[in-house]
């Protein structure tokens, strides 16, 4: 699902007291039901995102070469912020560039892109008429001919939850599963069995069997440089990375009684109204890991299949709040600030997202910008009681969904 986003904050400040929201709060129409027509009353009929804002490379293009030239630019208007960052064995570096005096055009301050690499590009612009645009793209750059590596979350000393499954993705299919497993050593301190799964030829995770205990250190070390992943096809990486395990914090969603209850460090500290999935478009059961954090993000319901019979999308809004990616498919937990008001806590309206009551623009003090404030990538939510399937493992880091046996069963190392 192609979003348009603005990186987020991630915050993991602890809390003194138990929260709780009282009376009936709004529901989400990110993933919503909302009518059509409320919706281009409440969003004004904004241009589409990426013709407001034109990124080359174009977004989810592979294999770029390091001579292509990076530029964000706006036909009118201007452009408000630029944020690029490029990703690279799990170390993230910001490139730096900067906005023409017109503001009509960002350029990287070196043209020449880094080989095997994932970049992002996060950018917001006010066209002529005063509407403000966000959008967000990434690009992975060349590797060379006969090579593989792995694109691998979390990032390098980051800090993240305790339900954060170490993940590495390939540019190219391993038919030597065995040989590339063995060549990939993931650590804990304090020491716990941490064992692999792979999801088919282009994905191997690693987790221990219950969530990581906050404060281990974990380590990765990935060793492929020469390992023959398929046939003439050899390793580019001789990397090493750790990451740290912040405070335990697990969040039930109930889409029957259309509550979220926050519980840290198993105590609870807030009981949420929210709105779930719709009856004909419920949200996934199971234990969800948040991916990504985003303070704005486009929805459109076309990326996901919500079409109208006329072939237009059944929802498209571009600043979305506090959005908090679940699955890979597109389920989100996300801000909301145009459904009716007496919709949370009473009425499940979305597309299969999760909402929270917001403002324009995301608040501070709203219940989807205090949870936005103090969640982590790796945090786990779980949502019971919806009347749909238990989401797949393999749908963003949904890997705790399967038993133990079943999860060391994905092993290529017999």
């Amino acid at each position: 699902m192609r979003h348009v986003q603005r990186r987020a904050r991630r915050a993991g400040a602890a809390l003194a007291a138990v929260l709780t929201w009282a009376g009936l709060l709004a529901g989400a129409a990110g993933c919503t039901g909302e009518s059509p027509g409320a919706l281009n009353r409440a969003l004004g009929k904004p241009p589409a995102p990426e013709d407001v804002i034109r990124v080359a490379p174009d977004d989810g293009t592979k294999e770029v070469r390091p001579e292509s030239r990076l530029r964000v630019r706006v036909p009118d208007g201007h452009l408000e912020s630029v944020k690029v960052v490029m990703s690279q064995d799990a170390q993230e570096t910001e490139v730096r560039g900067r906005i023409s005096a017109d503001g009509l055009t960002w350029r990287p301050d070196r043209d020449r892109l880094a080989l095997a690499a994932r970049y992002t590009v996060d950018a917001v612009a006010v066209d002529a008429e005063g509407r403000r645009s966000a959008r967000h793209t990434t690009f992975t750059t060349f590797v060379p001919e006969q090579r593989f590596i792995g694109y691998v979350a979390p990032e390098n000393r980051s800090t993240v939850g305790t339900g954060m499954i170490v993940s590495l993705e390939f540019n190219r299919e391993i038919e030597n599963r065995a040989a590339v497993e063995r060549a990939v050593k993931v650590t804990a301190r304090p020491a716990v069995e941490v064992r692999p799964h792979w999801f088919g030829k282009g994905r191997l995770d690693f987790r221990p069997e219950q969530y990581w205990k906050p404060g281990t250190q974990v380590t990765v070390a990935l060793r492929f440089r020469d390992v023959e992943g398929a046939p003439g096809v050899y390793g580019l990486q001789d990397k090493t990375f750790s990451f740290t395990v912040g405070r335990h914090q697990v969040s039930v969603v109930d889409a029957a009684r259309h509550t979220m209850k926050v519980r840290r460090d198993g105590e609870l500290i807030a009981t949420v109204p929210i709105t779930a999935g719709a009856p004909k478009t419920t949200t996934y059961n199971g234990r969800m890991v948040v991916t990504e954090m985003l303070e704005l993000t486009r929805m459109n319901g076309a990326t996901v299949g919500f079409r109208k019979k006329n072939g237009k999308s059944e929802y498209d809004i571009p600043d979305v709040p506090h959005a908090m990616r679940l699955t890979d498919s597109g389920t989100f937990l996300h801000g909301n600030y145009w459904a009716p008001w007496d919709a949370f806590g009473r009425v499940n309206l979305s597309h299969g997202c999760v909402g929270l009551r917001d403002v324009k623009g995301g608040g501070s003090d709203t219940p989807a910008g205090w949870f936005f404030d103090r969640s982590l990538i790796g945090d786990v939510v779980e949502v019971v009681h919806s009347k749909d399937r238990t989401v797949a493992a393999d749908n963003g880091l949904g890997g705790w969904n399967m038993d133990w046996e079943e999860w060391i069963s994905g092993s290529a190392v017999k």
